[in-house]
């Protein structure tokens, strides 16, 4: 499998799609607001350009598309007008993902009212923004030579580029387990720790001398790595693709050999491996959490009866995410059965269990060569 070919979030505007279930995503960036928010005021504080680029890494399509970047251009023109500085800047504003994702709802739905509302907002005064679309993996070199000025990422950079090798061992397992080999946990740890050195160095091409970047990831708590707020809900899904297999639904083989390309790092990891590729520096690292039970639109943390509407939004979260990548290895035929499943055994899991997302959100500043 491909990882960059088959890598993608659900499109369309379906009832299974990122569009319409990516509400836990959207929350996680409102928790990191004040981060953002202190960085982009840093920035132009000290820069005052007259064309800033903004780029978001993993922009996906839906509603969250231009959450972040409304919210930077917005608050780059008010301390502007605060400032009393003259002129707005001009935006460029770089919307990056894998070449499957649905850029066509990007620039022909979303877009326009994007412009629109930005420009009702903060009146004629505004500077000129440009919107430009940039497929390709970040594990790669994606713009010009010292070129942006801010970036930000949340949620994708816990994906790899390739499933690790020598995993072969975890069988029945799709991700690192509590019964996971050490092998198979260092397999992963090394493909991140390649793949986020890789990221770095690329983005240190790019971004201007005291740019910044504002990545969160969907990470863990502690330093071990196959504890449960590591890759549960991944364990659980195993589950329900395992009961599919005693069924004959699922070839035992076909379980054995799929494997998500992901890692959830913990904060140390990352600062270790930020300190040593020496391109960045640390500004802030934070871990927050988010119950599973947010990624339900009208989520209301006070309600701990809902266990049964908590496990079907899950559920549709984690289609919205993973179907691409199940469908090209299961085919499509299976995937409503292996769903209905899991969202039973989610039902049953959190009425029982506090479950949780683990976030790790680092502000960094490019350094000076």
């Amino acid at each position: 499998m491909e990882v960059v070919q088959v890598l993608h979030m659900k499109g369309g505007l379906g009832d299974t799609s990122y569009a319409n279930n990516s509400f836990v995503q959207r929350k996680v960036i409102s928790m990191t607001k004040p981060i953002i928010e202190e960085a982009i005021t840093e920035l132009y504080i000290e820069m005052v350009p007259k064309c800033m680029c903004i780029v978001d890494l993993g922009c996906s399509s839906g509603p969250n598309t231009f959450f972040v970047t409304s919210e930077l251009v917005k608050t780059v023109e008010e301390l502007r007008r605060k400032i009393g500085h003259q002129q707005s800047p001009e935006f460029h504003i770089c919307l990056n993902d894998l070449p499957g994702n649905d850029f066509n709802s990007i620039f022909q739905s979303l877009l326009p009212d994007f412009q629109a509302e930005l420009r009702r907002e903060m009146g004629p005064e505004l500077g000129n923004f440009f919107v430009s679309g940039v497929p390709g993996s970040f594990y790669g070199r994606l713009l010009p030579s010292k070129s942006v000025h801010f970036i930000h990422s949340s949620y994708s950079l816990m994906w790899l580029s390739k499933v690790p090798e020598g995993v072969e061992m975890n069988k029945s397992n799709i991700y690192v387990a509590s019964n996971s080999p050490q092998n198979v946990i260092n397999a992963y740890y090394d493909q991140f720790q390649r793949d986020f050195s890789t990221f770095l160095k690329c983005r240190s091409k790019e971004v201007v001398a005291d740019g910044k970047m504002v990545l969160t990831i969907l990470g863990r708590k502690s330093d071990v790595t196959s504890i449960k707020d590591s890759g549960y809900i991944w364990e659980l899904m195993a589950i329900a693709l395992q009961e599919m297999v005693y069924e004959g639904l699922i070839e035992e083989e076909k379980l054995h050999s799929f494997h998500i390309p992901q890692y959830t790092p913990s904060a140390k990891e990352v600062a270790i491996l930020v300190e040593k590729e020496g391109s960045f520096t640390i500004n802030r690292l934070e871990v927050s959490e988010i119950t599973w039970a947010a990624c339900g639109e009208n989520f209301c943390s006070s309600d701990s009866s809902q266990s049964g509407a908590d496990g079907y939004n899950v559920a549709r979260c984690m289609r919205s995410v993973a179907e691409p990548l199940l469908v090209e290895h299961f085919g499509d035929a299976v995937i409503d059965r292996l769903f209905n499943k899991y969202e039973a055994i989610l039902c049953d899991r959190m009425s029982k269990e506090d479950t949780k997302f683990i976030n790790v959100s680092v502000c960094m500043t490019c350094m000076k060569e």
